[in-house]
């Protein structure tokens, strides 16, 4: 297996010992965030601090005003980075070490600009903005994203370009301090992540659904499912035609999304997609299109959860992706419960079908988890 490490630009250019600790470990390549969401990020290699704010959505390249003036929605630079160009900085100090690096491109997860421009941004059935979550009906999004990625490799020394949020976000997706998780039965929070905005209700017209109908249905779902108290109902009672024509509208603009963004990136970086084999799937990772794993080099299925429904959705990609599409796994090693056996479950997401190991995260992952990188990264070598 071919393992990607994934890192910050902080994590590479504040902390001296990054390059060679990463050699050393055996990491084929490094994924460096060149677009980001907020976060706080500890950093347990780094003697001076313990985490970084990034306070909001950010380009970790200059933000140049040529490209960027007459366009509603523009990124802001990361000015908690002492160096202007840090995602760069970060990439040339790989190169110099003989490590290959990959662009790590977030695109539709933006609270900033979700807070700013709220008609641009997914809405639920009860017409609630979900300002974390940019919806790719919506043409200015999809040119924002195609834009965005551009920026990010223009004139980097990459080899791959790795896309994160390549379609809808949902109802859930770790905004400020998240406290949704537990709440809501698989289907009530697949039905809360259909977008109910103007733009994707004028693809239902086009497809022949009543809006008024929908969204009613869709409330009304909601409502009895949580009323009945079932967390574990992960059905429900829509209509045939208004699932499927809901789905379709979805993969329509996740569809013009990721043909934009690829348009912009070019022909020269293998292009790596995080997606899910689940067609409903919304955040980070969402359901991939039917035609998805034709126009990418290697699609990352969601692994956190270290448990036999991770490994099945590594067979189950594997068994719809086209042969020439590889599969990676997407595994943390700072969930903080640990993996018990961490080089274990590796070798049984190879047995699966993965072809890669893409690992989270070289910089969160201090001294006490290098142990489990040190295993996770031997698995891979050792499998295949």
């Amino acid at each position: 297996m071919r393992v990607t490490g994934y890192a910050y630009p902080w994590d590479v250019i504040d902390d001296p010992g990054f390059a060679a600790r990463t050699v050393e470990l055996g990491v084929d390549e490094v994924a460096v965030a060149v677009a980001y969401h907020a976060t706080r990020a500890a950093t347990p290699w780094q003697a001076d601090r313990a985490a970084v704010l990034a306070a909001h959505s950010a380009l970790y390249r200059p933000v140049r005003d040529e490209v960027w003036r007459f366009r509603a929605l523009r990124p802001e630079p990361a000015s908690w980075m002492s160096t202007p160009d840090s995602a760069a900085a970060a990439l040339h100090t790989l190169s110099a070490e003989g490590l290959r690096g990959a662009a790590w491109v977030v695109l539709t997860h933006n609270s900033l600009l979700g807070e700013k421009f709220p008609a641009v941004t997914t809405r639920d059935c009860f017409g609630r903005p979900y300002p974390w979550a940019l919806c790719p009906s919506r043409a200015e999004v999809r040119d924002y994203a195609a834009t965005l990625a551009a920026e990010c490799v223009r004139d980097l020394p990459v080899d791959t370009v790795i896309l994160e949020s390549c379609g809808q976000m949902g109802a859930m997706h770790q905004h400020v301090h998240e406290k949704t998780d537990g709440v809501w039965a698989p289907a009530v929070l697949r039905l809360l992540s259909v977008c109910c905005c103007d733009a994707c209700v004028d693809t239902w017209r086009d497809t022949g659904l009543d809006p008024y109908r929908v969204r009613a249905l869709i409330r009304d779902q909601v409502l009895a499912i949580i009323a009945s108290g079932d967390l574990d109902r992960t059905a429900d009672d829509l209509p045939a035609d208004v699932s499927a024509g809901l789905l379709a509208c979805r993969q329509r603009a996740t569809d013009l999304l990721r043909a934009e963004v690829l348009a912009a990136i070019g022909p020269l970086a293998r292009v790596v997609l995080h997606g899910s084999p689940d067609p409903w799937a919304t955040g980070s990772l969402p359901g991939l299109t039917p035609t998805a794993g034709s126009v990418v080099g290697c699609v990352v299925t969601p692994c956190w959860p270290a448990d036999g429904a991770s490994v099945d959705l590594v067979a189950s990609a594997r068994a719809e992706l086209p042969a020439s599409t590889d599969v990676g796994a997407y595994v943390t090693a700072v969930s903080a419960s640990g993996v018990p056996d961490i080089g274990g479950y590796v070798r049984a997401l190879a047995g699966a079908g993965a072809t890669e190991l893409h690992l989270y995260h070289l910089g969160l992952a201090g001294p006490g988890r290098l142990p489990d990188l040190r295993a996770a990264i031997d698995a891979a070598h050792s499998a295949n």
